[in-house]
């Protein structure tokens, strides 16, 4: 293979750069060249393309964000979109992609194969963790310090006042970052998507617990299992507690990687290159128990991780 282009589609995820540098540099190394598309499948349509060498990517495995950026376009999963991406592929002369994303975007990478027989190789880049395959994906690990370091500080003022407070984390579909950085926080309770929640026995802990002379209280929930308003309001409406809310939002998305992020981001970014340099396609990389694995994509977008709702109990008897 002769030429690669790599891409970053669908939300932005801390490390997503450092994928893109080890990308660059992996396929350099092996005597491609390498095509970068600007703002994803949007710009893939749209011919936003720039050519990318090893000096092109220094200095940016500490940024956040993706210096490639990144779009949603509709257009894209229809069949004329696909075409109009074929086409740009055909005129660059591109062989095969990394696409960094993802479900969504590993979706649109097996149509596009389907459409011009470009190879791809999918690298999981999401804060939500919820990739089949992979045990954890870039930029989770970010998002989820992120979040403790900004609980570990809310602590202080409700140690200060005896409050309880409500912390929303992002995880509209499911509560990987809400279980981990309740755990994490030494929260005394996290809601998410997963299960239901049982207001009425978390109104009673939170007075046993102030009976008891506990100076805070901090419950994490995940953005889609409830708003963080709506919960505090309960709580105050039962049990008469002083109660306070902070939604951290898309603060989890940004900021410079984690250590960890950065060196999973590297990992994947140059086994993705050594996939496509061997003309493999139709694949993901992930890692499993500490060792880089490959996947087909069409058994990862069959379907999502499971939360290990078992941790929950955890959290129970961290809190008494």
């Amino acid at each position: 293979m002769k030429k690669i282009g790599v891409l970053t589609s669908g939300g932005d995820a801390p490390g997503m750069n450092a994928a893109v540098r080890a990308v660059v540099r992996t396929a350099v190394h092996g005597g491609a060249e390498v095509l970068g598309i600007e703002r994803g499948y949007h710009g893939l349509m749209h011919g936003q393309v720039r050519p990318m060498g090893a000096a092109s990517v220094g200095g940016i495995i500490n940024l956040g964000g993706t210096i490639l950026r990144t779009a949603r376009d509709s257009v894209f999963k229809t069949e004329e979109g696909r075409r109009m991406a074929a086409r740009v592929i055909e005129e660059h002369g591109i062989e095969g992609l990394a696409i960094i994303g993802g479900d969504g975007s590993f979706r649109g990478a097996l149509e596009l194969n389907r459409t011009c027989g470009v190879k791809v190789v999918g690298i999981p880049g999401t804060i939500d963790n919820d990739i089949l395959g992979t045990q954890y994906s870039i930029g989770f690990d970010t998002a989820v310090n992120t979040a403790i370091t900004a609980i570990d500080k809310i602590r202080d003022t409700s140690a200060s006042h005896d409050r309880v407070f409500v912390v929303e984390v992002m995880g509209r579909h499911n509560g990987f970052i809400a279980l981990e950085v309740g755990i994490g926080a030494g929260a005394e309770a996290v809601l998410v998507p997963e299960c239901g929640r049982d207001l009425v026995s978390l109104c009673r802990k939170l007075q046993a617990g102030q009976g008891r002379g506990k100076m805070s209280c901090i419950i994490v929930v995940a953005e889609g299992a409830a708003s963080a308003s709506d919960i505090a309001t309960t709580i105050t409406q039962i049990t008469g507690i002083e109660t306070r809310i902070s939604v951290l939002g898309h603060i989890q998305r940004g900021g410079n990687p984690s250590a960890r992020d950065r060196f999973l981001a590297t990992r994947f970014g140059h086994r993705a290159a050594e996939l496509l340099l061997e003309g493999r396609t139709n694949l993901m990389v992930g890692i499993e128990m500490g060792q880089v694995v490959e996947l087909p994509l069409e058994r990862v977008v069959a379907g999502r991780r499971d939360l290990d709702t078992s941790l929950l109990a955890l959290v129970e008897v961290m809190s008494i």
